[in-house]
């Protein structure tokens, strides 16, 4: 194996964390650009385009090292799944399948918005869809600022699993006006 290649293998199999993977302080407010460029660096030493002429051991682990850093980058770019992996190095874990208490009152204001969405898609209104997508930004915006502030800055991991559960229903919401969008074209 070459320098180059080992250097890179054992930086990604030496990590036990995303953020360790990239170099980055674990913490929910990220810094994109950072995340971005240490991402193309990193791909740049493991792309399997650089190992085409190497042997198949080479070969299949650069596709292993391109495979981990993608799902690395994915997870961290993706405010669910990061603050999901942040709570799972803390041993919080998240629950999505096996928890679904919610608090009352967002449990109601989901009702409301998926009977909106509903009305949206049955009148075909898409004026009414951008409405919704704009309430749900700003929802996830607000909930994503009370998030960095349980895990970044109170350090409370049990607590930010009942928001990051919250934020979870906030995308699936996201993901269903999208097909209501396209479902009305």
């Amino acid at each position: 194996m070459s320098r180059t290649s080992a250097a890179a293998g054992k930086a990604l199999t030496s990590s036990s964390s995303h953020f360790e993977l990239f170099g980055l302080q674990p913490a929910f407010a990220l810094d994109h650009k950072e995340l971005e460029r240490a991402y193309r660096e990193i791909q740049s030493r493991v792309h399997p385009d650089r190992f085409a002429h190497a042997g198949d051991a080479e070969r299949r682990a650069s596709l292993q090292w391109t495979t981990r850093v993608n799902e690395a980058y994915r997870t961290l770019k993706n405010p669910v799944q990061r603050a999901s992996h942040i709570l799972s190095l803390h041993g919080v874990d998240v629950a999505f399948e096996t928890n679904t208490a919610m608090p009352a009152g967002f449990l109601m204001q989901q009702m409301e918005l998926r009977e909106a969405l509903e009305d949206a898609t049955e009148t075909k209104n898409a004026s009414a869809l951008d409405g919704l997508q704009r309430r749900i930004e700003e929802s996830a915006a607000e909930l994503e600022g009370r998030l960095g502030e349980r895990i970044d800055r109170e350090k409370d991991y049990k607590g930010a699993a009942a928001l990051v559960r919250e934020l979870q229903f906030l995308h699936r919401l996201e993901a269903e006006i999208d097909a209501a969008y396209e479902e009305i074209e």
